[in-house]
């Protein structure tokens, strides 16, 4: 198990910049990151494969299939003692984890899976638990906003990062312009202060907040009802683990897949441990993310009705990669197929329950 302070220039996911140690929560460890890099390991676990498992950011709803896979022992049932590395600002990016050996499995996202090939880094996606991606686009009621097409000329806060994932897309779908473009630094106050804007979210988080704080339900465009469709929460690895160790992968993907079955059911168990990690995480804003992965079909939608949570399929893959190729992120010589491989998912739901 590795440790990493003090990197700069990381990319920041989501939300605030604060400065932030890495915090870990596994199946027989509980350690800390701190700035003197001492750990505690009360593992005990010596017969079980020890894995770590690095998420996008602090625990939280939508993570709940991995905690819930700790707190019910189905890693350990499937031989493997699992340590969650939470992710957060100023933590190093999923890339830079992964090829640091930093972590064995980390929560990828499709846009960054076809960058990584592009650039020849030798990471790839194994299972993808979000058929739909959660990104949206958030308005203010009332202001004549009941589409997603009535946001054209309209302030728009993005990060950074939309620039080379949705934007480009909008722009082209729906004659969106770069003059509607404004710094999105994760806090909702320049939206609510501006009945005429929008800015980006995640269905699962941002709109709850937006609710709490601006008294009023906002217009919601969930961007993959709009042609934005990148596989997301997936599980990516490193390549080399895929060729020498199948079978380590095949059992951290079914046990991954099985706890999202379980929290799914009820997810008392996993939110406790995402309580644990992520003290500042409520009740209410669990249970809020939990309602709108289910309404959206963020997890049960497309083929997993058939094949499994965790599905993937190639077609998508490519639909996906043309779609962007057309807005112009992604350019089209790109072998968008080693991004990916089904060797391990679409076992059906049936597989995963039993």
């Amino acid at each position: 198990m590795y440790c990493t302070t003090q990197l700069k220039n990381d990319k920041v996911n989501r939300r605030k910049f604060l400065q932030y140690s890495s915090l870990f929560i596994g199946s027989s460890v509980v350690a800390a990151c701190t700035n003197n890099q001492s750990q505690v390991d009360t593992s005990q676990s010596n017969d079980l494969d020890r894995v770590t498992f690095g998420t996008n950011w602090v625990a939280q709803a939508e993570h709940g299939g991995f905690y819930q896979a700790i707190a019910t022992g189905i890693y350990k049932e499937h031989g493997l003692d699992v340590t969650i590395q939470m992710g957060g600002p100023q933590v190093p990016t999923g890339t830079q984890l992964l090829m640091g050996n930093a972590v064995d499995f980390f929560m990828g996202y499709g846009v960054d899976a076809v960058n990584a090939v592009a650039e020849g880094i030798p990471k790839i996606t194994v299972a993808a638990i979000f058929q739909k991606d959660p990104q949206c686009l958030i308005a203010h009621p009332n202001t004549g906003v009941d589409s997603i097409e009535d946001l054209r000329g309209r302030p728009i806060y993005i990060s950074s990062s939309a620039n080379v994932t949705y934007w480009p897309l909008l722009a082209a779908k729906f004659g969106f312009t770069d003059d509607q473009k404004r710094p999105y630094n994760f806090n909702p106050g320049p939206f609510l202060a501006d009945k005429q804007s929008a800015q980006q979210g995640y269905i699962t988080s941002e709109p709850f907040a937006i609710e709490r704080q601006g008294g009023f339900t906002p217009v919601v465009f969930l961007l993959a009802d709009y042609g934005y469709i990148p596989y997301s929460t997936t599980i990516e690895t490193r390549r080399e683990l895929v060729e020498n160790n199948p079978d380590l992968v095949q059992r951290f993907v079914d046990a991954s897949i099985k706890g999202w079955y379980s929290y799914l059911e009820n997810p008392a168990p996993g939110n406790e441990l995402i309580k644990q990690a992520n003290p500042e995480m409520t009740d209410e804003q669990i249970a809020y993310g939990l309602d709108k992965l289910q309404e959206y079909g963020i997890i049960n939608s497309g083929e997993v009705e058939q094949l499994g949570i965790g599905a993937m399929s190639e077609e998508r893959w490519q639909t996906f990669f043309n779609t962007m190729t057309q807005a112009g992120v992604f350019k089209p010589n790109i072998e968008y197929k080693q991004a990916f491989t089904l060797q391990f998912v679409n076992k059906g739901a049936q597989a995963y329950r039993s």
